[in-house]
Order: structure tokens, then C-alpha cells, then sequence
């Protein structure tokens, strides 16, 4: 059986690998802390490369200082952002410096946007009502969603596994892993999953969007 590393620093080798590649030796990649008050130096030796297009690749709200600081110094080009920045508190420290810009997200940050075909849409914007119902309006973001979706997975999961034993019992282990990776077509909040011993993640190009930021808003671009 394949062994493949699912962890969080396992992904960000796997990525990080092939841009590292492509941009250190011309001095394109630059690093900045979480908790950094600024980003100028790294920014300054960036547009000294006359970019097209800069990637930040940082989540949540420290994710908003560099392009903050690429408007502040000048930059026209495009800027992208990752899923890690698909929350409302994000909008709210970038503002007005995040507007025209990208980012590949969850298709729940723009549900009612999707087309009528989408596999997501009803159950992303079902979601979204029940969440917001006991949160309050605009409290929704993508990451509760992928809690919601693995749950779903679980409970698709566990009553088969139960069938060889008991839970915390060997047999039920073995069948609880065989029985997630056999899933086949289960819709849920990002998409349809389709698990494998080699995929743990199951979900197909449909289970991400492309959205740009405008005037503090969420706006889906079809393909």
C-alpha cells in the first residue's frame, strides 16, 4: 500500500518543490513572518524583477501585508492569492489594496454565485444558512466547510467499518480506511469525492474556484 505524506508540511514540500526550482536561482522567491510589521526589503527586491504576476503564499490576515505593501510601492501587475485567505477578516485588513486580485478558493465563498450545475451549490449554500443561522450573517468562512465535508465522509464511512468490529479494534481501523478510500461520488460542501489508496483527497477540479476580490467582496470567475 502506498505510504504518502498528507500532513501539512508534507503539502507544502510537495508544492513548494517545483517553485523553488524555478524562482530561487533568479531571486524571484522572497520569506516573511507572520508576526513581520513589514514587508518593504522583500517587496523592493521583488519589483526589482519587474514581475507580471506576484503569488503570496501566506494564510489568514498576515497574508494581507504583502500586497498591501505591493499597491503602497507602485505595482500594477496581478496579484494571487491561496485558499488560506478565504475568510472575511482577510477582506477586512486588506481592503481597498486587495481589489483585483485572484485567488483559487472554496466554491462555498461564492455559492450563490455558481451555475445551476455545480455539484456544490446546494449543499454549500445549505451550509452557509445553517452556519450563519447560529453565527450570525457573514460568519461563514471555507475552512468550517472542510470540517463539514469530512464529517460527512465519516459518516459515510463508519457504519461499514463497524461491520468488521468494534471502533478502536484493529479490524474496524483496517475496514475505516478501506471504506473512506473506496468512497465513490459522495457529494458535499466543495464538491464530489472520489478517494483511492493513492488520493486522499478525492476531490476534483470542481472543488475549486477562481475569485477575485472586488470592493471587499467575493466574486466567482468562470473559467
Amino acid at each position: 500500500m502506498p505510504r504518502l505524506d498528507f500532513s501539512a508540511a508534507g503539502r507544502r514540500r510537495a508544492c513548494a518543490s517545483p517553485v523553488e526550482a524555478r524562482t530561487s536561482a533568479r531571486g524571484l522567491r522572497q520569506r516573511f513572518n507572520r508576526t513581520d510589521p513589514s514587508v518593504t526589503g522583500q517587496v523592493l527586491k521583488i519589483l526589482a524583477t519587474h514581475p507580471d504576476a506576484v503569488v503570496v503564499g501566506a494564510a489568514g490576515t498576515p497574508a494581507a501585508l504583502p500586497p498591501k505593501t505591493l499597491r503602497q510601492r507602485g505595482y500594477k501587475g496581478v496579484i494571487y492569492h491561496n485558499h488560506g485567505v478565504g475568510n472575511n477578516d482577510f477582506l477586512r485588513v486588506c481592503g481597498a489594496d486587495c481589489n483585483g486580485t485572484f485567488l483559487p478558493a472554496s466554491p462555498v465563498l461564492v455559492a450563490a454565485q455558481l451555475p445551476a450545475d455545480h455539484p456544490a451549490k446546494g449543499l454549500a449554500r445549505d451550509y452557509i444558512a445553517r452556519f450563519e443561522a447560529r453565527h450570525g450573517a457573514g460568519s461563514v468562512s471555507a475552512f468550517g466547510s472542510y470540517t463539514s465535508d469530512a464529517g460527512a465522509l465519516l459518516e459515510h464511512a463508519i457504519p461499514l467499518a463497524l461491520k468488521a468490529g468494534a471502533p478502536g479494534t484493529t479490524p474496524f481501523r483496517r475496514a475505516l480506511r478501506e471504506a473512506l478510500e473506496g468512497t465513490r461520488g459522495l457529494a458535499d460542501t466543495n464538491g464530489v469525492v472520489n478517494m483511492s489508496e493513492a488520493d486522499h483527497l478525492g476531490l476534483d477540479q470542481r472543488a475549486r474556484v477562481m475569485v477575485e476580490i472586488t470592493n471587499g467582496k467575493w466574486l466567482y470567475q468562470p473559467h
